[in-house]
């Protein structure tokens, strides 16, 4: 028997628990988060957002309306409906939804 893919998958099991521990050991209840920590807090998720929407947009062909319209339409509900409801999973669950309906049967 090989034990590798059974090291690798405890190695990676070990180091996952580790992780989503650690916060809980540094940051414990009733302590003033660091002032890094806050700003990290109100600075990523625009960052992680702005890196998906690069991601998502890095392909698209702008040189013929038909290759690029389904997706501008799906950022723009995506980024409406955020600013709506403010609920990042709603947003790209919709928008997702709707670029896969815009492909198949619009476009």
């Amino acid at each position: 028997m090989n034990l590798y893919p059974l090291l690798i998958i405890l190695t990676a099991a070990i180091v996952t628990i580790i992780i989503r521990f650690l916060p809980f050991l540094f940051f414990s209840k009733g302590k003033e988060l660091p002032k890094f920590v806050k700003y990290l807090e109100t600075i990523l998720p625009p960052a992680v957002m702005s890196v998906l929407l690069v991601y998502c947009l890095k392909s698209v062909e702008f040189t013929a309306a038909e290759k690029c319209i389904p997706q501008l339409i799906s950022v723009a509900v995506v980024i409406l409906l955020h600013i709506w409801k403010g609920n990042t999973l709603l947003s790209i669950t919709f928008g997702t939804i709707l670029y896969m309906i815009l492909l198949q049967f619009v476009f």
